[in-house]
């Protein structure tokens, strides 16, 4: 956590890898690693409250492995995911704020999908703090943070004490802590804008105890910090993880690496 208290709006960050995908990743939301493995939610907008929820698993070359269909009726928005080290772990929601949810696992080996709890709220993302057996999310936006157990009973709920971004995809880290990405539009001069940036949740605090904005754009012109996103800290480097740009926008969805080093 403490390399990542000290990066802020100055950090450099160095793009290392650009994997393109080449097949149909629509409106990509989720990202995470598993079993050598890339886990990519998204979701295929086919009419107005209609639609299919994707998680697409994919090899080190971008090659599409498996396509698993996630979701329930009008729950066909996937989320934010995360790997706890066993499980993936994904939100599946209706396309509106305050629609009901269903939290799911998928086991990485066997592409198993398991239901595990449903919440009456768009839950946004969500991961998992194997350790202490709890199950972290937030609604729309994540102007709230939820806090169940793994079979889903609710322990907290609480207001999301900033305004600055809302939080698209996030990582745990331990010690209580979420590393979150996202955005804000924002209106401008000639239209909107999009402002991007990374923060830190403590949820044990209830807090917010580090965010910062990113200047870093996409082929399509979106903050990297759009929807997909996933992060490591190793000794002496920030490795950084983001695919912003939808399938039929830019150069098509790529993931994107980016690394900084840590002083």
């Amino acid at each position: 956590m403490l390399a990542l208290d000290g990066l802020d709006r100055h950090t450099p960050w160095n793009l290392v890898d650009r994997l393109p995908l080449d097949f149909a990743t629509f409106h990509p939301q989720g990202l995470a690693f598993a079993a050598g493995l890339t886990f990519l939610s998204s979701v295929e907008i086919q009419a107005e409250n209609r639609g299919v929820g994707h998680v697409f698993i994919v090899d080190k070359q971008g090659a599409l492995q498996r396509d698993l269909i996630v979701g329930d009726g009008e729950m066909y928005h996937p989320g934010g995911i995360d790997f706890d080290g066993s499980l993936v772990w994904v939100s599946v929601a209706q396309y509106r704020p305050g629609g009901q949810s269903m939290i799911m696992t998928i086991d990485p080996e066997t592409a198993e999908i398991r239901e595990r709890f449903r919440v009456d709220d768009h839950v946004s993302w969500v991961v998992c703090d194997l350790a202490n057996a709890l199950v972290h999310g937030a609604s729309w936006g994540s102007r709230e943070f939820y806090t169940w157990t793994i079979d889903g009973a609710l322990i907290s709920r609480w207001k999301n004490p900033s305004g600055f971004i809302d939080y698209q995809d996030c990582r745990f880290v331990g010690e209580s802590v979420i590393v979150a990405s996202g955005i804000a539009v924002l209106p401008a001069a000639s239209g909107t804008c999009e402002l991007g940036g990374l923060a830190l949740i403590d949820t044990a605090k209830r807090a917010i105890v580090h965010e910062f904005p990113m200047s870093l754009y996409s082929a399509a012109g979106h903050t990297v910090t759009r929807n997909p996103f996933s992060v490591s800290v190793d000794a002496g480097s920030v490795t950084m993880w983001v695919a912003p740009d939808d399938g039929g926008e830019g150069n098509g969805t790529e993931i994107l690496t980016y690394r900084t080093t840590i002083l």
